[in-house]
């Protein structure tokens, strides 16, 4: 069994950085695609950046150039660097894991194909 997780949410100015951090317990290996999701105002989740275990990654056109995603594979951690933070990136923040199997041929920024799920954190931004 996979347990994901989340830390790192907070409050902050717009223009300002955080690092969400998502530790996962379990047998998360190369057979798995990783991301980040928020919630948006419609009640669904959004892709916000996903990683693959050869390290492609993939981001929502709305954060590319200001967040990074990355996996440090000894401590099994998943990490979101956000800067240049905006009021419209407040949210609640998901990290997820899923089987590549169910991704196809490329991992996904929709959430369909992710089976494990963290319990959020939350990300909110000021002007």
């Amino acid at each position: 069994q996979v347990q994901l997780v989340e830390s790192g949410g907070g409050s902050v100015q717009s223009g300002g950085s955080l690092t969400l951090s998502c530790v996962a317990s379990g047998s998360i290996d190369d057979s798995y695609c990783m991301g980040w999701f928020r919630q948006t105002a419609g009640n669904r989740r959004e892709g916000v950046g996903i990683i693959d275990s050869d390290g492609t990654t993939n981001y929502v056109d709305s954060v590319k150039g200001r967040f990074t995603i990355s996996h440090d594979n000894v401590k099994n951690t998943l990490f979101l660097q956000m800067n240049d933070l905006k009021p419209e990136d407040s949210s609640k923040y998901y990290c997820a894991a899923g089987y590549k199997y169910y991704h196809g041929a490329h991992c996904q920024m929709n959430p369909g194909p992710y089976n494990y799920w963290g319990q959020g954190t939350q990300v909110t931004v000021s002007s």
